[in-house]
């Protein structure tokens, strides 16, 4: 097979500085015959492992089977980055095709019996191997995943896992798949531009285009974004087309050729099935195992403690608001009237801000600035490596010891891009390989008209910092063994790193640099800053309440036990919030079911709550640099030396515990949030 394909660039390491994947010469029909190939290339070398004659030893077996499947790991990387960025129909069924084939494939290894007889010779006698700390805990790391995949099942049992996995990862596929066509096929068409009164000229501007490029020349279409909440409510006047866009955003896959309720149904009967296969009462155990939280009852106690409170201050914020508005607000209601009260409590609106935040400034003098300031790093824009997308820019990372590897950036919006905002790697670092890190942060901005400046609402800052928080965890990583590069740490603790990196845009030092006028230079006027800061708790009820009822809306589908059907969708998800005290009518969740892509689509079955629970050790976090002196780069240093580079090489609360001294306080999460009492 690799003869046949041998033009293939995936067979062999791209020749382009950090291995950075060669898009001029990639093409769509190259990637079924590189899956192809990389499957039956890992598939040998497996099976060179289990058919050595020699006794196992760390190098033959664990070392071994941490270098396959270099073709496999290189094609995969680029196109699920194409999946989610750069889809179209032959990439859809290309997916469509390959995602059973690379769970079946993923099977044939974790199942394995004589490559397990293997890893549990050695895993009984790893304390007599005189490994070094990280190459203990990799041998610990693929025993135990080995057996969480279902080694030490039976035959007739692992047959049926084989078949749940196979089918589980078609029907996430087909999920998403769903959720992207039925993003675009919602989207509201407006005809009237007097309904658009109170969006600015730039977002206008922006809707006119999006219809001029579907074929409604003359009219204004509103894209949706993923989540519930869209940007254009806190701002459209017209009250009617406030609840058309709503009801669009709350009715997708509730329908239609869309229709998501049946995947999602079968989906939690087969994860459910399948945790107790594993011997797990239910998926959210099986899952929840291997984290920082350890079990469901730790999440619980959380969010138990977390969700009455958050309620209640977003009860009150919509009382508030209804008395603001004349009436009493809808869902569709709250962002507009929320903007306005935030306007005369504070002199402060998202309309005041954006002038002040250009996309070129914040990122080379916000996040870029704040990188160079804490880990003194430096950063130069490269435009000689091939691109999958024009918009599509990569950067130069260098720090004092010379280049780290490369950034990449994919930041506006466009109908083959996924909603949401995300970091992937087309590049781990492994000392072990003698690769560096080539990191990709993925957002979605509204791009404007030609020739006008992108501007800024201070959450896409915010999300700006936080997907590069994810990059520096890419980019740092410093380990032996590619299975523990970067971000591969426990799902409820991946995001501690990128919510840290949030606190440097409210930096005095780093918001003086950036927040300036796009036309005129003037920095952000010290009473906007002050204004900003007083409002910083304004709107935090429901913020929290819309995060929470996700999370624990994530909780019951993935508690439900073997023998629990469910058959309404929508009735489960009303009961499911209700019975965790999270149902206020003005905040629904982040995530309704139909379209909650994280865990249906991506990775986060069980794990929604990682947000939040890594959320106590960033508050925690930013405790200590304003302990510490704050922007300082022996601080930086610091937490690059003690957590981010560390990847998975680590226990992370025992790297937690190292860097902070102690474990982590919630108390500075509760009073950020507003619900310490």
């Amino acid at each position: 097979m690799l003869a046949r394909v041998s033009a293939n660039p995936f067979l062999a390491p791209s020749p382009l500085p950090f291995e950075f994947p060669d898009f001029d010469a990639i093409r769509e029909e190259h990637f079924a015959p590189a899956f192809t190939a990389g499957m039956e290339e890992q598939r040998a070398e497996v099976d060179a492992i289990t058919g050595d004659p020699a006794p196992p030893t760390f190098a033959n077996t664990v070392v071994a089977l941490e270098r396959s499947g270099a073709v496999l790991q290189r094609v995969s990387a680029v196109f699920f980055v194409l999946v989610s960025s750069c889809s179209t129909p032959g990439i859809r069924a290309i997916e469509a095709e390959f995602a059973p084939r690379l769970a079946a494939h993923s099977d044939a290894i974790m199942l394995d019996p004589a490559l397990f007889a293997r890893l549990e010779t050695l895993h009984e006698a790893r304390h007599e191997l005189g490994l070094d700390a990280e190459s203990l805990r990799l041998l610990e790391r693929l025993h135990r995943d080995a057996v969480r995949a279902g080694a030490r099942l039976g035959a007739v049992e692992q047959e049926r896992l084989r078949a749940l996995n196979a089918e589980l990862s078609t029907l996430s596929t087909e999920f998403g798949a769903k959720l992207l066509a039925g993003a675009n096929d919602a989207a509201v068409l407006v005809e009237d531009a007097a309904e658009l009164a109170g969006l600015s000229p730039d977002a206008v501007s922006a809707a006119a285009r999006a219809a001029t490029s579907r074929g409604h020349d003359g009219a204004y279409l509103i894209t949706l974004v993923l989540p519930t909440g869209q940007p254009v409510l806190s701002s459209l006047a017209d009250r009617g087309l406030r609840e058309r866009v709503h009801r669009a955003s709350v009715t997708r896959g509730l329908g239609g050729e869309h229709d998501t309720r049946e995947i999602v149904l079968r989906i939690a009967a087969l994860r459910a099935e399948r945790a107790a296969l594993l011997g797990h009462p239910h998926h959210a155990s099986w899952a929840v195992e291997i984290g920082t939280a350890g079990t469901v009852d730790a999440i619980d106690a959380m969010l138990g403690k977390l969700a009455p409170v958050a309620a209640a201050n977003a009860q009150t914020e919509a009382d508030e608001l209804s008395v603001a508005a004349g009436h009493l607000i809808e869902a569709w209601d709250r962002a507009f009237h929320a903007e306005r009260v935030r306007r005369e409590r504070f002199d402060l609106d998202a309309d005041t801000l954006r002038p002040y935040l250009e996309l070129e400034r914040v990122l080379h003098d916000g996040v870029f600035h704040a990188a160079g300031r804490l880990y003194g790093l430096r950063f130069s824009e490269r435009h000689d490596l091939p691109r999958y997308h024009p918009e599509v820019r990569v950067f130069d990372v260098f720090d004092e010891n010379g280049q780290l590897g490369l950034f990449v950036a994919d930041l506006y919006a466009r109908e083959s891009k996924r909603g949401g905002a995300w970091m992937n790697s087309f590049v781990t670092q492994s000392r072990l390989l003698g690769t560096r890190p080539v990191v990709l942060n993925t957002l979605n901005l509204a791009r404007p008209a030609d020739g006008q400046p992108t501007l800024l609402t201070i959450d896409n800052v915010r999300t700006l910092f936080h997907e590069f928080g994810h990059a520096l965890h890419g980019l740092f990583s410093d380990v032996q063994y590619p299975t523990f590069a970067g971000t591969r740490v426990p799902r409820d603790f991946v995001e501690y790193p990128s919510q840290v990196n949030e606190m440097w845009l409210e930096d005095p030092e780093v918001l003086a640099n950036y927040a300036r006028h796009h036309e005129t230079g003037e920095p952000l006027p010290p009473e906007l800053v002050a204004r900003l800061a007083e409002s910083r708790q304004f709107g935090e009820g429901f913020a929290t309440t819309e995060y929470l009822a996700a999370a624990l809306l994530d909780q019951a589908w993935h508690r439900l036990g073997p023998d629990e059907q469910v058959t309404d969708v929508e009735t489960f998800e009303a009961d499911a919030i209700g019975a965790a005290g999270v149902a206020v009518p003005t905040a629904p969740p982040r995530y309704r079911t139909t379209y909650f892509n994280h865990i249906f689509g991506g990775g986060y079955s069980a794990g929604y709550y990682s947000y939040i629970w890594s959320e106590v050790l960033d508050a925690d976090t930013v405790e200590w640099f304003a302990e510490n002196g704050g922007l300082r780069r022996e601080n930086g240093d610091t937490f690059r030396r003690e957590l981010l580079s560390r990847g998975g090489a680590v226990d992370p609360m025992e790297a937690y515990r190292a860097f902070r001294g102690r474990d982590p306080e919630i108390a500075p999460l509760l009073a950020r949030r507003g619900l310490a009492s």
